[in-house]
């Protein structure tokens, strides 16, 4: 068995939490962001089971500004 990081992006939509990974393209949601982040361990989980992925570099999160009138 292989171990490998991926990245999770996690955000909170009226009483959930909503968690996706972006390499994969999974998503999954809880009640708590471990809630969230434990049910998208296991969609990811299952959906490599049939679709393995190459091994890739992770990719590069960042931040950014924008400007907004109000």
């Amino acid at each position: 068995m292989q171990v490998r990081v991926l990245a999770a992006i996690i955000r909170k939509e009226e009483d959930i939490y909503v968690a996706e990974c972006p390499e994969v393209g999974t998503v999954s949601q809880g009640y708590t962001i471990e809630e969230a982040l434990e049910n998208l361990k296991e969609a990811t989980e299952l959906y490599l089971e049939e679709f393995p992925i190459p091994d890739v570099p992770h990719p590069l999160l960042t931040t950014f500004e924008v400007a907004i009138n109000v």
